[in-house]
């Protein structure tokens, strides 16, 4: 599992986990079926309406032709960093120095598809993300970008949470915390575990960020001014409140 680290332009270090090759490809593989079925659906119209048309078969061509080409590119301009594809696999394009990518950063990257994926077949692409630290064909490269997961992948499961031995006389102190999903209360110990063995400036934001959005969701106004504190006492509150 490849991560990285990204700096933001308010000086808070995000960490973000790469996508690896198979959510590369299945994304890539989803996005090739949408363009197909889409060309498909408008060649069968087209054919019918413009039956006989010869130059109106000629410019509806060229168009099927650049729906197909510019795809990729169009949707991550317009979407964000994501493809039909890409958000399907929660995946996205972000720049690898902070801030959000611009046209030419995608422009970029479309470029380089017909090298890193379509003139090898995929080869170039495959072995450089494989490969490389930061998951990066040609075109994240030139582009200064990479693809990240947006739900990063987490070995946990509900027995971690239950390893807190909560005990039966312990008294709740934020009821609130029964609110939360397994999801939630999963990534609040994924960040806690992440702090305690990576005890560094970008961690201890996280902690920040994940106990005051904890606050904002639960409407909980009496908190531990420790943040690490804090999350302890949720993930032990639930573990009580939903045994």
């Amino acid at each position: 599992m490849k991560n990285i680290e990204i700096k933001t332009t308010q000086n808070v270090v995000l960490q973000y986990e790469l996508a690896n090759l198979r959510d590369r490809i299945i994304a890539f593989l989803l996005d090739l079926a949408c363009m197909g079925i889409t060309v498909s659906i408008l060649a069968a119209i087209g054919t019918g309406a413009l039956q006989g048309n010869e130059t109106g078969g000629v410019i509806f061509g060229t168009f099927l032709v650049c729906i197909f080409m510019f795809y990729s590119l169009a949707f991550e301009v317009w979407n964000n960093g994501q493809s039909i594809g890409k958000m399907a696999l929660r995946i996205q394009v972000i720049k690898t120095a902070g801030g959000r990518a611009t046209f030419s950063d995608y422009a970029a990257r479309w470029i380089f598809r017909m090298i890193d994926i379509y003139f090898s077949l995929g080869g170039i692409a495959s072995i450089l993300i494989a490969s490389s630290s930061k998951a990066q064909r040609i075109g994240d490269i030139v582009a200064n970008t990479a693809v990240v997961k947006l739900i990063p992948k987490m070995d946990l499961t509900l027995k971690d949470i239950l390893s807190l031995h909560a005990q039966d006389s312990y008294k709740p102190t934020y009821p609130e915390a029964k609110q939360l999903v397994e999801d939630d209360v999963l990534l609040v110990k994924a960040t806690l575990d992440r702090y305690r063995k990576f005890r560094n400036d970008a961690h201890e934001d996280a902690i920040e960020l994940m106990a005051k959005r904890i606050m904002e969701v639960l409407a909980i106004e009496n908190v531990h001014p420790n943040s690490e504190q804090f999350l302890q006492v949720i993930l032990k509150d639930y573990v009580v409140l939903t045994r």
